[in-house]
């Protein structure tokens, strides 16, 4: 049994998060803490940069867990994800066995062909690498990208915490890792799989816990300039813009502006820091436009 089974309460797990950096709200604190104790996958979705990723992270961190993820991508299959053969290697020691000098006496093709599906041949990928060894979290990152096909493999493997290679046996988890599951909500994701799982929606934060979390990543930045982007953060975020900024973003940018040598946020160096938290150029003419104005002679909260 590892340490993620023995939090008290949500509140523990909470405090937990908080030692290794990341500040839980307590609708997250809540379903990592039910995840943890029944060993059913969370599932998050939200919008990019709201720390889903982070919390995986986090969750390895506060149970001694090693973190294995997994990118999801469009045509993803079950050979990038579970296991495949080194066909190299297999090809060199079949030669070998043929024409090289320890080739044995009766060499038996059959057998030498049955030797290749030895155990030292087969490539580990991340869900089995997280089956595998010692306690792990494994993050499916961005769930929503791949194929329907590729959530239905999910399906199998995550119900039974196994998985079975035709030529070796079935594998089974000694330890079931800690599975998280993300989706930027690209595309729906099926029923089945988050029926399956602890579903959360991972909001951005509220202004004061936004302005904690960028404190909490840089211990040294004015407190005035940390408001003053939250504040401006939140702002963007009501613009409908083709990527609003996320927590990271607010986090860039403020280290941007510190490195700058300012304390408090301005139009001048809001907009040569720009940059840091707007990544499309359609959404920085809009917020040069229609809000860095704002700030000459009267800065965001």
């Amino acid at each position: 049994m590892i340490q993620s089974r023995t939090f008290a309460d949500p509140a523990a797990v909470a405090a937990a998060l908080e030692r290794v950096g990341y500040l839980a709200d307590a609708g997250v604190a809540t379903a990592a803490h039910l995840a943890l104790r029944t060993g059913r996958p969370l599932f998050l979705e939200g919008d990019p940069g709201v720390g889903k990723t982070a919390l995986a992270q986090a969750l390895a961190d506060i149970t001694d867990a090693r973190l294995v993820r997994l990118q999801c991508y469009e045509g993803i299959d079950a050979s990038q994800a579970l296991y495949d053969w080194d066909f190299p290697r297999q090809i060199l020691h079949l030669r070998a066995m043929a024409d090289g000098p320890d080739r044995p006496e009766g060499y038996d093709p059959a057998r030498a062909e049955a030797s290749l599906y030895d155990r030292r041949f087969l490539l580990d990928r991340p869900i089995l690498q997280a089956l595998e060894g010692t306690p792990a979290v494994l993050l499916i990152d961005e769930i929503d990208r791949a194929d329907d096909e590729f959530e239905a493999f999910l399906l199998e493997v995550l119900a039974d915490n196994a998985v079975t290679i035709p030529e070796l046996g079935t594998i089974r988890a000694v330890t079931p890792p800690i599975v998280v599951l993300t989706s930027n909500r690209t595309r729906e994701v099926h029923d089945a799989l988050k029926r399956r799982c602890f579903y959360l929606w991972v909001a951005h934060p509220d202004f004061e816990r936004e302005v904690q979390i960028v404190r909490g990543h840089l211990a040294d930045v004015p407190d005035r300039l940390a408001r003053d982007v939250a504040g401006l953060m939140g702002t963007l975020r009501t613009m409908d813009l083709l990527k609003p900024p996320g927590v990271a973003e607010s986090i860039d940018w403020t280290r941007a502006l510190q490195v700058l040598g300012a304390t408090r946020l301005d139009r001048t160096n809001a907009t040569a820091t720009l940059g840091a938290a707007i990544k499309y150029r359609e959404d920085q003419v809009r917020v040069e436009r229609e809000v860095l104005p704002q700030l000459d002679g009267a800065l965001v909260l």
